[in-house]
C-alpha cells in the first residue's frame, strides 16, 4: 500500500529532514506544493486533505490555521510546533512515554510532536515519577546544551556565516524562565512545578544533552543512584530507540567528558546516571533533528499507519 504524505512547511529544518527520511521509501507518495503556491490557502487545504498523513512544520499560529483547514476525517495531522502539545484531544507523540501511549497514537488523528529539550527531559524523569522515586511536588532544575540547528534557518545562517566572535562560546538563553517547552515538560513528567530550565546553544550543528541534577535527599527515603538507573532500565526494557547506559558509564568517565553529539544521525536516546553517596546526575542525549524532531515525527507516522516503527529511520 502507498500512503500520501504532505509536509506543510517543507522548506524549514524539520520539514527538510522529514523529506530526507521519506525520500527512499517506496510506500510513500510525497505530495508537494509549488513554490509560488506555498501561501495559497486553497492549495494548502487541498493537499492537507488529500494526505493520509500531513506534517505541520510551521510556527504555532500557522499550525493552528492549518489544523482548521482539515475536513477529511482520514487525514492524520502530526504537528511539530508547540501549538497543540498540551491540548487534550491531541495525542503526545512520544511512544515510549508510558504504557498505552502507542495505542493512543495508533488511534489518533491529531498528534503533537514533542520538542527536542522536552523529549530528553521527559524521558529522563517520567520513569522516576512513575516509580515513586521522585515526588510530583519535587522542585527540580535542568540544563540543556544543543546545536544551533535547533534555532532554525536564521540561526543556522548566522552561525555558518562566521565572523562573529560571540558565537564561538556557548550561549545560555530563555533567561526569562518561560521557555516554550516548559508546559509539556511538566505535563508529561507529572511534575506539579515547572523546572528551573536553562537551555544553552553551542557552536555545533546538532546534538543535544539534558542534565537533571538531584540530591538523593530529594528522592524517596533511602534511594540510591542504583535505584535511579534501575527505574530507567525497567521503564524502557525492550524499547528499540531508548538505551539506558550502565550506572556511572565507564567509557564516559574514562574520557572525562560527556559527548552531546554521540546520538547524531540516529533516532536513539541514551540515558545515563552518574552518582555519589549524596547526589545524582540524570542525563539524556539525542539528535535534536532526529528523535528530537523529524525522526520522532516519522516514528509516529509509522506507528499510526500500523507499520514498523523504525521504517526509514
Amino acid at each position: 500500500m502507498t500512503y500520501a504524505v504532505f509536509v506543510d512547511g517543507q522548506e524549514g529544518t524539520t520539514g527538510l529532514r522529514i523529506h530526507e527520511y521519506l525520500a527512499a521509501r517506496k510506500d510513500v507518495e510525497v505530495l508537494r506544493i509549488d513554490a509560488d503556491k506555498r501561501k495559497d490557502a486553497a492549495e494548502r487545504a487541498r493537499l492537507l486533505n488529500a494526505a493520509d498523513v500531513a506534517f505541520l512544520c510551521l510556527p504555532d499560529a500557522a499550525s493552528r490555521e492549518a489544523a482548521a483547514m482539515i475536513s477529511n476525517p482520514r487525514t492524520c495531522l502530526i504537528d511539530a510546533s508547540t501549538a497543540h502539545r498540551t491540548v487534550a484531544v491531541w495525542a503526545f507523540g512520544l511512544p515510549e512515554l508510558a504504557k498505552g501511549q502507542r495505542e493512543q497514537l495508533r488511534a489518533a488523528k491529531r498528534i503533537s510532536n514533542p520538542g527536542c529539550h522536552s523529549s530528553a527531559f521527559i524521558l529522563a524523569l517520567r520513569p522516576l515519577v512513575d516509580a515513586g522515586l521522585l515526588s510530583p511536588q519535587a522542585l527540580v532544575s535542568a540544563t540543556s546544551i544543543t546545536g544551533y540547528s535547533g534555532g532554525g534557518k536564521s540561526m543556522i545562517a548566522e552561525y555558518e556565516a562566521g565572523g562573529n566572535a560571540a558565537l564561538q562560546s556557548p550561549r545560555p538563553y530563555a533567561l526569562g524562565l518561560a521557555h516554550k517547552h516548559l508546559p509539556e515538560m511538566m505535563r508529561y513528567t507529572g511534575l506539579a512545578h515547572a523546572p528551573v530550565f536553562m537551555p544553552i546553544v553551542g557552536n555545533f550543528y546538532k546534538g543535544l544533552g539534558v542534565t537533571v541534577p538531584l540530591h538523593l535527599s530529594q528522592l524517596r527515603a533511602g534511594a540510591r543512584a542504583e535505584d535511579v538507573q534501575q527505574a530507567l532500565a525497567a521503564h524502557y526494557e525492550g524499547e528499540r530507540f531508548i538505551r539506558v547506559m550502565p550506572l556511572r558509564d565507564a567509557a564516559t568517565l574514562a574520557g572525562g567528558f560527556f559527548d552531546v553529539q554521540a546520538c547524531n544521525d540516529t533516532n536513539r536516546v541514551e540515558l545515563f546516571v552518574f552518582g555519589s553517596d549524596t547526589q545524582v546526575l540524570v542525563m539524556a542525549r539525542l539528535d535534536n533533528l532526529g528523535k528530537g524532531a523529524s525522526g520522532a515525527a516519522v516514528q509516529c507516522m509509522n506507528l499510526h499507519l500500523g507499520l514498523d516503527e523504525g521504517l526509514g529511520l
